[in-house]
């Protein structure tokens, strides 16, 4: 795709695309949005959330199973 054509993706947008990719649902049409878009530091910005979220998610559950 020509860079004339690139969109930008908004933040939620693209905060949505991560957590659907890693759930394995994310849909066709977004998957090629997302390898379009013109600014790859929101997808950066995002996965970043995302990887944040899920330590911390983890270290609850854990923290919360094992006594002590």
């Amino acid at each position: 795709m020509d860079k004339n054509q690139r969109k930008p993706v908004a933040f939620l947008k693209a905060l949505l695309s991560i957590f659907s990719a890693a759930l394995g649902v994310q849909k066709q049409a977004n998957m090629e949005r997302d390898l379009n878009a013109s600014n790859p530091a929101v997808y950066v910005v995002s996965g970043i959330i995302f990887l944040v979220l899920f330590i911390g998610g983890i270290a609850t559950v854990v923290s919360l199973v094992t006594p002590g």
